[in-house]
């Protein structure tokens, strides 16, 4: 399985987009700041949204299609299904 996810670093604030295949440990990766980079220096370790594919072909599609998008356009895309920009980390590191 592979993931497309976004991280934010509070409500309405600075957003990441990425790809893995393993969504636990590259969300604990940014939240630690274990990779030097923008997530660190930004403090952008919020994981608000997330989807799964099952190649990564089509997960490394949709990443590019969504680093496309207008900011306004995430930003609904995340509120469709996490309106409270809830962090959802805790519900998949268990």
């Amino acid at each position: 399985m592979f993931y497309v996810y976004l991280l934010a670093s509070r409500p309405f604030g600075a957003l990441y987009i990425g790809m893995t295949a393993d969504l636990v440990k590259r969300v604990w990766e940014h939240r630690a700041k274990a990779i030097p980079g923008f997530t660190a220096t930004y403090g952008i370790d919020r994981l608000v949204w997330y989807e799964q594919h099952t190649s990564l072909e089509s997960a490394f599609v949709r990443e590019r299609q969504l680093k496309k998008w207008k900011r306004e356009w995430k930003i609904q895309l995340i509120e469709a299904d996490n309106p409270q920009w809830i962090d959802l980390y805790p519900t998949i590191a268990m």
